[in-house]
């Protein structure tokens, strides 16, 4: 029942997506100022029978429908509702549903809430948006039909992977396709706005709110991903540089450098190209992220649902795609005359565009240049975080010093009026850098200068931010919060690396253990039972000997029965100043157990740093819908 439900949604979906095409054809040719009222209700049933088919498919895993091979391959009876619930888009068929469900979303919600008068401009995103969505729905169902059947049906279902079984990774997922997907709409409108010759603020104004959202959902994605990582891999650490967390960042680089060009859009109707190629160049990477972790051919921790014959439809897709786009581009495009000064924001933010241009070369290298290797010698080797350290790290430091200044210059021209403040801040910054390696002991030169360069950043957004509430001179919040947010993330993550501690040693029950100002005891072990896994929990007593406090740690072996795995789970203690992370493995044919410490300072600050980046999104797009 559920499976034909879903499937004649899907069906419907994909009926709706060529009417609407045809429709926006033909509305193309009739004289008015309006898009007919019939492609709107034809918009809305789709949108409504997109969300329906998803619904369905929450619905099946929900009672445990195991009919469907989706159902069946990624859940069982005994797995937590909320575990029930994100696996309809924890699989690859789940996943992709989800994925046309916000392109079809997204194409609604620009169709209703975009104020403007040139009807061929929003005609052409509408038809551009849905030949994208009607290509993933005749993927979807000739490929990866989220509503297949099986027969005889089983009674218990093979469970979702238990790595999988976490919070933050349960919204991850949703979080960064709305981010990657969201882009799909300034995609299509980028081409419509070439065709249509709609070139000036109003085009900036239009694609905005759309850029804020996708970029700062894709923010909360990527913060969401590492948090797991952080929590649930049991290794301690939140980026590794992975293939997988790569393909998530490279489209974060793009939209960052289109949402600072739309700016200069809309207030100097300028830049124009280079806000078209980052529309264009933004979903791109996105769906060629998807490609590379789709195919197989990266090898990820993080790669869960691969199949060859699925990556090989997508890149036939994006290289439809990439064409089509190009020929759009050189056809409609016009030469740009740009006659900024040295030293205005206009040159700062491209700039800025540059710095984000060499950030996404260089992952893009170190992800894609083991592949190239291997196809072409047969030679296997990994780039890891070195490679970026020694590549993207002392680049950072300008970057940082962009930030805080770009803000203080005013449009065309640079006055100078805060040379002597910039200076008394620079000075600060340094002193408190070495305040910072004079207490934590350890001295790096580009860490040195990458945590100046971030303190000269936090200084300057906390001046404005002060500003802001003592008299209103500085409207631009989100702004100040973003950056200071941004500032923040690199101190602390400089902080983090270099004065982390780490232990390893093994101990059995009864055991102690004393190392730098601790002292670790070993208090026991106990086996419980828990809904959908079994767990062996060891009980550690942490003793700090100089300061004679104590903690109680609780890291935990998990067994899962469906499927048969084991997973670690570490037991941290979060402070505001550091994070206490302990973790153990059992060591075969021993009473011994193999116990990692690590001590992880200001690690709270990270995240709260990510969300704050994330949030100047958020505020910016209140403030425009408000106005």
């Amino acid at each position: 029942m559920l499976s034909n439900t879903g499937i004649t949604l899907v069906i419907l979906t994909t009926l709706l997506s060529i009417t609407v095409i045809y429709k926006s054809f033909v509305d193309l040719h009739i004289k008015n100022n309006l898009v007919n009222q019939k492609i709107l209700n034809l918009v809305t049933f789709q949108t409504t029978f997109s969300i329906l088919s998803f619904i369905v498919l929450i619905v099946a895993f929900v009672i445990s429908d195991f009919s469907l091979v989706n159902v069946y391959e990624n859940s069982h009876t005994k797995k937590p509702l909320f575990y029930k619930i994100s696996g309809a888009w924890g699989s690859h068929e789940g996943s992709l549903l989800l994925w046309i469900n916000i392109l079809v979303i997204f194409s609604f919600l620009f169709l209703v809430f975009t104020k403007h008068n040139n009807k061929s401009y929003l005609l052409y995103t509408l038809i551009f948006q849905n030949f994208l969505i009607l290509g993933f729905l005749i993927f979807l169902l000739i490929n990866s039909n989220p509503f297949s059947k099986i027969y005889p049906i089983p009674i218990e279902g093979l469970g979702l992977n238990p790595i999988l079984q976490d919070p933050a990774l349960a919204i991850h997922p949703p979080l960064l396709y709305i981010g990657f997907v969201g882009s799909s709409i300034y995609f299509s409108a980028g081409i419509a706005s070439l065709i249509s010759n709609c070139r000036d603020k109003f085009f900036a104004k239009s694609i905005k709110p759309w850029v804020l959202i996708s970029w700062s959902f894709q923010t909360l994605g990527i913060t969401a991903g590492s948090i797991w990582a952080y929590y649930e891999l049991g290794w301690g650490g939140f980026w590794f540089w992975d293939p997988v967390e790569n393909a998530s960042l490279m489209p974060w680089f793009v939209i960052t450098a289109l949402m600072h060009s739309v700016l200069v859009l809309e207030k100097r109707n300028s830049i124009y190209s280079w806000v078209i190629i980052l529309c264009l160049l933004t979903f791109t990477i996105s769906v060629t992220g998807t490609f590379l972790v789709r195919s197989g051919i990266l090898n990820s921790v993080h790669t869960f649902a691969n199949d060859p014959s699925r990556g090989l439809y997508i890149l036939i897709f994006l290289s439809l795609m990439i064409f089509l786009a190009l020929i759009v581009f050189f056809r409609y495009s016009k030469k740009e005359e740009y006659n900024f000064l040295l030293k205005s924001k206009e040159t700062l933010i491209l700039a800025n565009n540059w710095f984000m241009f060499f950030f996404l070369t260089a992952v893009m290298i170190g992800t894609l240049y083991p592949i190239i290797l291997e196809v072409l010698n047969n030679t296997k080797i990994s780039v890891g975080p070195p490679f970026y350290s020694a590549v993207i790290f002392p680049f950072v430091i300008p970057f940082l010093i962009f930030m805080a200044l770009g803000p203080k210059i005013n449009w065309i021209k640079n006055k100078y009026k805060e040379f002597l403040s910039n200076f008394l801040i620079l000075i600060a910054a340094i002193i408190l850098n070495f305040l910072i390696y004079f207490l934590l002991g350890k001295y790096s030169i580009i860490s040195n200068l990458i945590i100046i360069s971030s303190i000269f950043l936090i200084i300057h957004s906390v001046k404005d931010l002060l500003t802001f509430f003592k008299n209103k001179t500085v409207s631009d919040i989100s702004r100040i919060i973003s950056h200071l947010g941004f500032g923040m993330l690199i101190l602390f993550i400089g902080i983090s690396h270099n004065f982390t501690t780490e232990n390893d040693f093994n101990l059995k029950v009864g055991e102690k253990k004393k190392f730098s100002v601790y002292q670790i005891n070993f208090n026991s072990i106990q086996m419980e039972n828990e809904k959908n896994y079994k767990k062996i929990v060891g009980e550690f007593r942490l003793i700090n000997l100089k300061s004679n406090f104590e903690e109680i740690l609780y890291p935990e072996i998990r067994i899962y029965e469906q499927p048969e795995t084991l997973t670690y789970e570490a037991s941290i203690k979060t402070k505001l100043s550091s994070d206490i992370y302990l973790t153990m493995s059992n060591i075969s044919r021993s009473d011994y157990y193999n116990i990692k410490f690590q001590n992880k300072p200001f690690m709270i600050w990270i995240w709260i740093s990510a969300i704050l980046i994330a949030s100047g999104g958020f505020i910016r797009l209140i403030k425009i819908k408000t106005r």
